[in-house]
C-alpha cells in the first residue's frame, strides 16, 4: 500500500510574502496599529494574510480559515489558519481602518523608494463598488453606501466608491482612496491630489485624468500646488459648432501607433491630427461671494480617423433603427395598436427618444377625412445630420502643461496613457473579485477596500518586475500558442499556482514540487528563492 502524502499549495505565496517584505506591509500596519506584545499575531500579520487571500483564491472573510489550511500560509507567513477566523479578520480591519491615511500613504512611499517608481505622471479615475446589505447606520467617519449610477448597472444595490492613482510605468496603483457612494467625483480631485503630492514626497506632477477633473476649482486648486494637468473636455461643455467646419487635414498629424493597431498595415491604422487653441475657465457665480479671476488653458483639439468611423457607423445604426420603427408605425397608426393622434404621437416620441434621434426628426400626425384614423409622417434633416457629422472623430482636451514641456502632439500621446488605470479596475474586479461584496460596517467596507489595493499594488509590481526583468526578445512559453513578451500577473500568478509544497515531518524536510521550467523562470526573474522561505528559519 503507497504511503499518503500530504501536499498543500503553495503557488506564489513566497512570491507574496518576498514582496510584502519589500513593502513592509506588515511593519507600517504594525506601526500604526500595535497591539499587546503576548498577542498570538498582529494586525500586520493578519493584512498581510489578507492580501494572499486576494491574490491567489479571492474568498468571503469568513472562508479565509479554510484557504489557510489549503494553502501553505503557515508555512510562509507563520500564521497558524486557526487563527485567521472572521472574528480575527473583522478586528484587524476595524483597527487599520482609522489608520488607513498613514497607512497608504506610507507603503506608497515605500513602494517609490524600493522599486524606483517615477511619480512624474500619474492618472487617477473612480469606480463604483456594489454592496449587499442595508447600512441603514453608516458611521459617519467613513465612506457612506449610497444609491448612485454603478458601474456595473446594479442600481438595486447601494455602493461606495473607490478611487485610485496609478504611475505612467506600467499602472502601479501608489495612492487609493473609498468615497460615499453619492460623492460627486468632481469633488474629490483636490483631496487626491494632495494624497498623491504627500506620499510622492514632490510638489511638481502630471495628474491626468477623464472629464470630472475639470472644474474652475479643480483647476485652481491645481495651479496653485503646482500640479499640471490634461483631461478630456466633457461633451456636454463642448461650445456649439466648435468642430463644425474644421479640417483634420489643416491639423498636426500625431506620431502614435494606439496599441490596437499594432500588427495593422499603415493604412488601416488610426490617424490623429491635433490643433491648439486656448480656452478660459471662468469661476461659477455665487451670491455675495467674490467670483475667481478667469483662467486660460490650453486646448488641443484631437481629431481620430478612428473615432469618426465609429461615431458615422453608431449613427448610421441608430438612424436605420429609428427609420425601421418609424415606418413600421405608418403601417400601424389608426390601428388597434394606436388607434388615436394621441397614441401615435406617443409612440413617435418613445422612438425618438430611444434611438437618440431627436434633434434629427420631424413629425406629422394629422387626420384622414374618409376614415377618421390618425395619419403619420415623418423625415430626417438631413442638413443637421450632415451637420453632426462634420464633427465626428474630434474631441478636445484641456492641459495646463507649459508648451515648451509637451507640444500638442505631445499632449495626446500622454493623455493615450489613460487607459492603464482603467485596466487596473478591471483586475480588482476580476482577479482580485472586489465586487460585490457584503460587510457589516462601512468602517470594515472601507478598511477592506484598502486590503485589495494593497493586494492590487503587490499584483502590478510583481507583473512590473517580471516584464522588466525580461530581456528585448525573450519570450515565456505559457501554454502552447500563448508566449507574450508583455505577460500580464494573471498569467505569471496562474503558472505559479502549480507550486506544491510536501510539509516537513519528523523524518524528512519540505519538499518543494516545481512542475517545469516555467515556474523556474519566473521565480529566476522576480528574484524569489522558494527553498529559502520563513519556515526553513523557524
Amino acid at each position: 500500500m503507497s504511503e499518503f502524502v500530504l501536499q498543500r499549495r503553495l503557488g506564489a505565496l513566497p512570491v507574496i510574502a518576498e514582496f510584502c517584505r519589500r513593502l513592509d506591509i506588515a511593519g507600517v500596519v504594525d506601526r500604526a496599529c500595535p497591539v499587546r506584545s503576548d498577542a498570538y499575531l498582529t494586525h500586520g500579520q493578519v493584512i498581510e494574510a489578507l492580501v494572499a487571500n486576494r491574490l491567489t483564491s479571492p474568498a468571503p472573510l469568513w472562508k479565509v480559515e479554510d484557504w489557510a489550511r489549503d494553502w501553505a500560509v503557515e508555512e510562509v507567513f507563520g500564521v497558524d489558519p486557526g487563527a485567521l477566523n472572521d472574528d480575527r479578520i473583522a478586528r484587524a480591519l476595524d483597527a487599520i481602518a482609522p489608520e488607513l491615511e498613514q497607512i497608504t500613504g506610507s507603503i506608497g512611499a515605500q513602494a517609490i523608494s524600493a522599486f524606483g517608481l517615477s511619480v512624474a505622471q500619474m492618472h487617477w479615475d473612480m469606480t463604483s463598488i456594489s454592496l449587499f446589505g442595508a447600512f441603514e447606520q453608516a458611521e459617519p467617519e467613513y465612506p457612506a453606501p449610497k444609491y448612485g449610477h454603478p458601474k456595473d448597472r446594479r442600481t438595486d444595490l447601494k455602493q461606495v466608491q473607490a478611487g485610485i492613482a496609478v504611475t505612467r510605468d506600467e499602472g502601479i496603483p501608489l495612492f487609493h482612496r473609498a468615497y460615499d457612494g453619492g460623492a460627486g467625483e468632481v469633488s474629490q480631485v483636490v483631496q487626491a491630489m494632495h494624497g498623491l503630492q504627500q506620499i510622492a514626497g514632490r510638489r511638481e506632477m502630471l495628474l491626468i485624468g477623464d472629464s470630472k477633473l475639470i472644474s474652475y476649482g479643480n483647476v485652481s486648486a491645481m495651479r496653485e500646488a503646482g500640479v499640471t494637468f490634461i483631461a478630456p473636455l466633457a461633451a456636454a461643455k463642448v461650445p456649439a459648432a466648435l468642430f463644425a467646419g474644421l479640417d483634420p487635414a489643416g491639423g498636426r498629424l500625431v506620431e502614435f501607433v494606439a496599441a490596437r493597431d499594432a500588427g495593422k498595415p499603415a493604412e488601416r491604422r488610426a490617424a490623429y491630427h491635433v490643433i491648439e487653441d486656448v480656452m478660459v475657465l471662468t469661476a461659477p457665480k455665487k451670491t455675495n461671494k467674490t467670483c475667481g479671476a478667469p483662467i486660460t488653458v490650453r486646448r488641443i483639439l484631437v481629431h481620430s480617423t478612428a473615432h469618426a468611423q465609429g461615431q458615422a457607423a453608431a449613427r448610421a445604426l441608430k438612424l436605420a433603427k429609428a427609420r425601421d420603427e418609424l415606418d413600421r408605425l405608418v403601417r400601424t397608426a389608426g390601428s388597434r395598436y394606436h388607434p388615436a393622434a394621441a397614441d401615435v404621437s406617443r409612440r413617435a416620441e418613445e422612438i425618438a427618444r430611444k434611438r437618440r434621434v431627436t434633434g434629427y426628426l420631424t413629425t406629422t400626425v394629422t387626420t384622414c377625412p374618409a376614415t377618421g384614423k390618425p395619419v403619420f409622417t415623418w423625415a430626417f434633416d438631413q442638413r443637421t445630420i450632415d451637420t453632426d457629422a462634420s464633427a465626428d472623430g474630434w474631441y478636445a482636451l484641456l492641459t495646463t502643461l507649459p508648451p515648451e514641456q509637451a507640444d500638442a502632439a505631445e499632449v495626446l500621446i500622454r493623455y493615450k496613457g489613460q487607459p492603464v488605470v482603467e485596466r487596473r479596475y478591471g483586475d480588482i474586479k476580476g482577479p482580485l473579485a472586489i465586487a460585490p461584496m457584503f460587510l457589516k460596517h462601512n468602517r470594515r467596507i472601507t478598511a477592506l477596500i484598502s486590503v485589495i489595493c494593497l493586494a492590487l499594488l503587490v499584483f502590478c509590481l510583481i507583473e512590473r518586475q517580471v516584464r522588466n526583468a525580461l530581456l528585448p526578445g525573450t519570450r515565456l512559453l505559457f501554454h502552447p500558442g500563448n508566449s507574450p513578451d508583455r505577460p500580464t500577473a494573471r498569467l505569471i500568478f496562474t503558472a505559479l499556482e502549480r507550486i506544491r509544497l510536501i510539509p516537513a515531518t519528523a523524518t524528512s524536510p519540505p519538499q518543494i514540487l516545481i512542475p517545469d521550467l516555467l515556474q523556474h523562470r519566473l521565480l529566476a526573474l522576480l528574484d524569489v528563492d522558494p527553498t529559502r522561505p520563513r519556515w526553513l528559519t523557524l
